[in-house]
């Protein structure tokens, strides 16, 4: 019964919900203990009432997001409080002139609240860029200075709180029958915040002195006039999130070690959030005739990692080469996508790649299609490099539900549970990371995937309760916390202030940040799992630890049609595709090419046990010879490395997008520099 309500309030976790109850009840006490009256009582009410609210905006925001859906937002919540000590004050016989400036301290309060928010959009307003940068100079485009933090950010809970001084000398005052505490706390609730207002209202003369738009547009332009790009990075999704951004950070460190000047454009502010460390220079365009006024006339490719509406935007530079190069190489429809018509070519790993598209009947040219590998499995060790630990490590990374039922491969609906049950009976350790985007169409896929979480928690203390499962290492937290404080930085995430301050202070690239931020992710990885054990189960959702990082842990991935197997088959360990349909296995392995080297498992799992096999006994291993001739086919040859072949393909058509325009220039305008002039090392 509670699972539901859980569900249908947003919160993720028990303790969550536990201070989700806490906060109902503490508000339904406030009015009986108001009008009993019972002051402990709603002193008592008042201060749980505080506690969790503040508390549940740190670990379960989903959940005060939907009590905002329900009329009951932070300043529903601070004013039924406020007007609910004033009942009690009243049903107390409180002094008329203490009730009376009770009354007006309220009100103004939130009329000071009203002004304050006002001002706030008036400034954010005028300090809204039609561009936002990264690793660019910008300093001479005049924009001044952010307000301070304590006046703009946050301002909301900060103006809020200041209720507390009214509210605490109230309450003394009640108990006590003295008011001078309460007549301080009345002017302290007032005057703090009329303060805050004056400053903040003398912060709108310096947000006049923002450039015009025109002014921005032509102080980035003379960046890229100095840079000047030849391949793009091109990304927008609708609703950006950690969740789609992976599929930009993915390909960073690929455009790094090219030999062409790259540049990343993205179309939506919140981007930035959540885009991983990068010495590249990076452009944020929200609006297509903002993005339509770049300068950049020698780019010459540009790649696409995702299909969204908003690529029309760039497809129509008609000088550049379009290509795109997707964020993994599966099974799936998107894999094979008809929009793909609308680029120059397509990039895929390997020979499979090519097949797909030329199975489906949507005449893709052969010679539009390009094998370059992928890069980004540079950090997967081989399987002859792995080190079995105490007990079998499995892997499981189900897909999510898809966009429709048509394009759902997730085995988390029909069999999820029931795997996770059976691995459990194996007595081995379980890595789950689900997909980013797991739940967010199918109600049914969230329930499985809080179902294995609780089940693999329950798991594991029932074994520490046994004592067959080891304390956590104690020491290391601290550490580790620091790190990601450190890659935050690095990353630009923990930069305060607006889009304005952020381009602002925006500089050129550090190049020796890279080797930090390296050697920050490697200390943080081996601290996490030393930290964890080599026994403990794993619900793996953050940035960290990766993906590939777990795939070096894992002795074995049991997965569903998704990229993350193609990815996977580069370490030849065994791996396991889900057949939660219980198709014949040559009809599944005709209609997935990664199935050529898996094992397959039946939905009821009775094929597990002599899966585990493969692990438990290294030399039972009859799908061996099969991964290594799937590697080549899904990911292309070891040599020229992916690298390679990518950044010759990035050469090759950047020289063919030249050789174009110097073909339809005019002929007094036809340059002959050499193709490799513009190339540059970055690294």
């Amino acid at each position: 019964m509670l699972r539901p309500l859980r569900a249908a309030l947003r919160i993720r976790t028990r303790g969550g919900f536990a201070l989700s109850l806490l906060l109902g009840v503490s508000y339904a006490a406030l009015p009986l203990f108001a009008l009993l009256p019972h002051l402990w009582g709603f002193i008592a009410a008042s201060a749980v009432s505080y506690v969790t609210d503040a508390w549940l905006h740190r670990v379960e925001p989903a959940f005060i997001r939907r009590l905002a859906g329900f009329r009951f937002d932070r300043i529903m919540r601070f004013l039924v409080r406020d007007a609910l000590l004033l009942v009690l004050a009243v049903r107390m016989d409180a002094p008329e002139p203490v009730l009376v400036a009770g009354l007006l301290v309220l009100g103004g309060q939130f009329g000071i609240l009203m002004l304050y928010t006002a001002l706030h959009r008036v400034i954010h307003r005028k300090r809204r860029l039609p561009v936002a940068v990264r690793n660019m100079d910008m300093s001479d485009a005049g924009i001044p200075k952010a307000p301070p933090p304590l006046l703009f950010r946050r301002y909301l809970r900060r103006l809020l709180h200041l209720d507390l001084p009214m509210h605490a000398g109230l309450l003394v005052g009640l108990a006590t029958s003295g008011w001078f505490l309460t007549k301080a706390g009345y002017a302290v609730s007032l005057i703090l915040p009329a303060l805050m207002l004056l400053a903040l209202a003398a912060q709108v003369r310096t947000a006049r002195r923002m450039p015009e738009r025109e002014e921005i547009i032509a102080a980035l332009n003379r960046q890229l006039a100095d840079y000047r790009p030849e391949v793009a990075l091109y990304f927008s999704f609708a609703a950006v999130s950690r969740d789609f951004m992976y599929q930009v950070n993915m390909w960073i460190e690929t455009l790094e070690n090219l030999d062409r000047r790259p540049l990343i454009i993205l179309r939506e502010r919140a981007s930035f959030a959540y885009l991983s460390r990068t010495r590249l220079p990076v452009v944020c365009v929200p609006r297509a005739d903002d993005l339509a006024q770049l300068d950049l006339p020698e780019l010459k490719v540009v790649l696409y990692p995702g299909n969204a509406g908003k690529n029309v935007h760039m497809l129509r530079v008609a000088e550049a080469k379009h290509v795109f190069i997707g964020h993994g190489d599966s099974d799936k429809l998107a894999s094979s996508n008809r929009v793909s018509k609308v680029y120059d070519e397509i990039w895929v790993a390997g020979r499979a790649g090519r097949d797909r598209y030329q199975r489906i009947r949507h005449a893709i040219d052969d010679a539009a299609i390009v094998e370059v590998g992928r890069p980004q499995l540079s950090p997967i060790r081989p399987h002859a490099e792995h080190i079995p630990g105490p007990l079998p490590t499995v892997l499981y990374a189900p897909t999510w539900e898809g966009w429709s039922d048509d394009d759902c491969h997730t085995s988390l609906i029909p069999m999820g549970t029931g795997l996770i049950s059976a691995l459990l009976d194996e007595g081995v350790r379980v890595l789950y990371k689900p997909h980013p985007l797991t739940g967010k169409r199918s109600a049914e896929a969230a329930a499985a995937d809080r179902a294995i979480r609780e089940m693999l928690d329950a798991d594991n203390r029932r074994r520490q309760s046994a004592n067959t499962l080891p304390e956590l290492a104690a020491g290391t937290e601290p550490r580790m916390q620091e790190i990601k404080e450190r890659l935050n930085e690095l990353a630009g995430r923990n930069r305060t202030g607006d889009d304005a301050q952020q381009t602002r202070e925006a500089r050129m690239p550090d190049h020796t940040g890279s080797d930090e931020w390296h050697a920050l992710e490697a200390e943080w990885h081996d601290l996490f799992w030393s930290h964890t054990g080599p026994l403990r189960h794993q619900v793996i959702t953050g940035q960290l630890p990766t993906l590939y990082e777990c795939f070096n842990q894992a002795d074995i991935l049991i997965s569903d049609v998704s990229s993350v197997v193609a990815d996977f088959v580069a370490s030849l360990k065994p791996y396991v595709l889900t057949n939660a349909h219980d198709l014949p296995d040559e009809e599944f392995r005709a209609a997935y090419t990664t199935a050529g080297g898996a094992y397959l498992l039946d939905r009821a799992c009775t094929r597990l046990p002599e899966i585990l096999r493969s692990v438990r006994e290294p030399r039972h291993d009859p799908m061996a010879l099969d991964r290594h001739t799937l590697k080549e086919y899904v990911l292309g040859p070891d040599r020229p490395t992916s690298m390679e072949r990518f950044n010759t393909a990035v050469n090759d058509l950047a020289d063919t997008a030249l050789l174009h325009q110097q073909e339809n220039a005019p002929s007094d305008t036809l340059l002959t520099p050499a193709l490799d002039a513009n190339r540059v090392d970055l690294s």
